[in-house]
């Protein structure tokens, strides 16, 4: 019998009863000789598909940012809840508490115009940001105050980090020497204590998405926190507050802006553009993850810069930034403006844009300065004094042994609560209620970017062969705008009644496997190299076994697996998993509702429509197929195998361990779908115990060993 299309011997009588296998794996000589099979994939089939869908999203994004919003009357409706939603985005939603900051003053500098305090505080317990106030030499009433939020522009030497804060003290002094408290701070990453920012693309830490997990909310709250440190403080104006930053602080600038109305005036500088940049020209790329919000919502990123209306805005880029490109920057301003306009406030929104790449250039700085005076001062005076550093990056350290208490090199795991989970439930209603609130949360949080309305499928049969009694048949069907993927069914070929369909999703290794079976098969048919003699074997059993059953196996792909594989370089399936985030979409997502439409593909023809449902997956894969099962009840049965025992390994949802995990997914699921797990219960004794305590059938959840190859033969 050949494992590769069944996994399974169904056993015949009244109904159907089943002891399932796995695939049997590759061998190394199997793999070799079923590369000519898999070479002749056209996989640039799967990148202009992605491209396009890629452009399709990104364009209906667009359009729906700030649609709503006609008049003042509309934004003063709709601000306090997006607000609400930037903070959940963000990991901020409930805030976190306002802890005691236990500010210390390390050290001081001296300049003849100003004085730099080296300080430290921690935002919460644990979590220290070090940076320097600058303050001038003579301060007669409390006076207005900038945050000065660095981007990534470290100083380390022989191993010890002086922090951004070292490369970016001419804007300290600048302001200092010119009437303002400034106070500058380190970054996450690039602080004395270094953290990280590049979670997903450097480490693989795709989970931060299923916590809600982004550096950017870290650097939210620091900014938050400092904003209550400035107010402390006696020689600060706690009125006058303003914020600017380039880079990486430039988004940050945008963060605290958009979410604290502390911040009467900002200034980000070179820290934006809009989804059209990132997403479909590439320039997420250039940019680590503490530049973006988990997108749960959907947003394009000039509603982040609405969020600052109606206070003093100023955007300030250069026109040769290839990461925030000079197009999606001025369509940002475009797209605020009128806000602006409508809350009567057209003169404090403006755009800035200089000569130059990416770059800290004097005239960006000149004009950041001459608004800030404007808009704090009241002042519109002459900029005379350039900016300049007086020190050496030793001079501004703030710790002589970093503290041990430290949680910044860990924050990612605690900054966005995990899910608490119940013990077992033991009444119906109590049950119903989680039950309830568990599918809400999943079509609220983590599958929103699924579209509210499905395209037809449009199912199309590409081709029918026919070998040794079997019929093959390759359909394509529509599982969202942009996406056409392949369904393939194998069938007696007079087989005019099935009473069993399984459908069968298919991973990267199960498709190369998959690619063996067509060659045993079809190999003449799909112009394929010729089976070997131990995969014809198999093939012959596998006919037989259709021919003896009134059975159909069908086989799907979803998007970037098989026929529509993306560039399977490392940096590009990074990359694009990353472009999916930003859309508010995770790719395990997206290929979930392809498995949703797989199984609506499987039911449509005439002859199939009174046919059982089964599913078999196997491996992160079977995750998606399991979450399938649960948003789009109908199979009556699904098969796992190396099922993640937590969505820390996979799949990867937005949000959904902020409610849920693994074991609880598989109880959702077999409360209406039978599912049975080739593996050992232990990871899953939660669902276990709930399908005890409820009265379940048995047959509704069970664990069982994989048997091997020999013991089925």
């Amino acid at each position: 019998m050949d494992y590769r299309l069944f996994r399974c011997v169904l056993l015949a009588g009244s109904f159907f009863a089943a002891a399932c296998f796995p695939p049997l794996p590759c061998s190394a000589q199997e793999q070799q000789a079923a590369k000519p099979a898999v070479a002749k994939l056209d996989t640039k089939r799967g990148d202009e598909m992605l491209a396009e869908y890629f452009r399709l999203e990104t364009e209906r994004l667009q359009q729906a940012c700030l649609n709503d919003v006609k008049t003042a009357a509309d934004w003063k409706t709709r601000e306090v809840e997006l607000r609400r939603q930037l903070h959940e985005m963000l990991g901020l939603d409930p805030l976190p508490e306002r802890t005691d900051l236990k500010p210390v003053i390390t050290g001081k500098v001296e300049h003849e115009e100003f004085t730099v305090e080296k300080l430290h505080f921690q935002s919460r317990p644990g979590l220290y940001v070090t940076g320097n106030l600058y303050l001038p030499k003579t301060i007669d009433k409390p006076l207005p105050a900038v945050l000065y939020v660095c981007g990534h522009g470290q100083i380390k030497k022989d191993g010890i980090a002086y922090g951004s804060k070292s490369h970016y003290q001419h804007h300290g002094g600048w302001f200092a020497r010119n009437g303002y408290v400034c106070l500058t701070i380190d970054t996450l990453q690039l602080g004395e204590i270094e953290g990280i920012h590049h979670g997903t693309h450097r480490y693989g830490m795709w989970w931060w998405l299923n916590r809600g997990y982004t550096p950017a909310g870290v650097e939210a709250w620091n900014c938050i926190r400092a904003l209550d440190y400035l107010q402390s403080r006696k020689e600060v104006d706690g009125q006058k507050l303003g914020v600017t930053g380039r880079s990486g602080g430039g988004a940050y600038s945008w963060w605290i802006s958009a979410l604290d109305e502390r911040i009467k005036c900002a200034v980000p500088t070179a820290g934006i553009t809009d989804l059209q940049n990132y997403v479909v020209d590439g320039a997420v790329e250039g940019h680590c993850d503490c530049m973006f919000m988990v997108n749960t919502y959907q947003w394009d990123y000039p509603q982040v810069a609405a969020m600052v209306a109606p206070r003093a805005l100023l955007i300030a880029n250069t026109d040769r930034d290839r990461i925030f490109p000079l197009d999606g920057v001025y369509r940002t301003f475009q797209k605020v403006r009128p806000l602006y306009a409508q809350l009567g406030k057209e003169n404090d929104v403006g755009l800035n844009i200089t000569f130059g790449g990416h770059l800290d250039t004097q005239e960006l700085q000149v004009h950041a300065f001459r608004w800030l005076n404007k808009q704090l001062k009241g002042t519109d005076d002459q900029v005379t004094k350039v900016t300049e550093k007086f020190f050496q990056p030793e001079q501004l350290k703030v710790f002589d042994k970093l503290p041990e208490d430290q949680i910044n090199t860990t924050i990612h795991e605690t900054f966005v609560p995990a899910a608490v989970i119940p013990e077992p439930l033991k009444t119906a209603a109590e049950w119903n209620t989680l039950r309830d609130d568990y599918l809400a949360f999943l079509r609220a949080k983590s599958f929103r970017a699924w579209p509210e309305n499905s395209p037809p499928l449009d199912l199309k049969e590409i081709s029918t062969v026919e070998h040794d009694g079997i019929r093959l048949t390759t359909s394509e069907f529509t599982s969202q705008e942009g996406i056409r993927l392949q369904l393939f069914t194998f069938r007696r070929a007079d087989l005019k009644e099935p009473e069993l369909q399984v459908l069968n999703v298919l991973d990267d290794q199960a498709w190369a496997e998959f690619q063996l079976l067509l060659r045993a098969g079809f190999a003449k048919e799909f112009e394929l190299a010729p089976a070997t003699a131990e995969e014809s074997e198999n093939w012959k059993s596998t006919a037989q076994m259709l021919k003896k059953f009134p059975w159909v196996m069908s086989y799907c792909a979803p998007r970037g697996v098989g026929p529509t594989a993306f560039d399977q370089s490392e940096k590009k399936q990074i990359q694009n998993r990353r472009r999916f985030y930003l859309l508010g979409q995770t790719l395990d997502g997206m290929q979930t509702l392809d498995i949703v439409a797989a199984m609506k593909a499987c039911r449509t023809p005439e002859t199939l429509s009174k046919a059982a449902l089964w599913l078999q997956s196997q491996r992160k894969m079977g995750g998606n197929a399991l979450y399938a099962s649960i948003m789009e009840p109908g199979a009556k049965r699904i098969d796992l195998y190396d099922l993640p025992t937590t969505h820390r390994d996979g799949p990867i949802y937005l949000n959904v361990q902020r409610k849920l995990d693994m074991p609880q997914a598989v109880a959702l699921a077999a409360e209406k779908t039978q599912v049975v797990i080739y593996q050992d219960v232990a990871g899953f004794e939660w669902p276990q115990q709930v399908a005890s305590n409820l009265g379940w059938e048995k047959k509704q959840l069970q664990f069982r060993k994989p048997p091997t190859p020999a013991e089925d033969k």
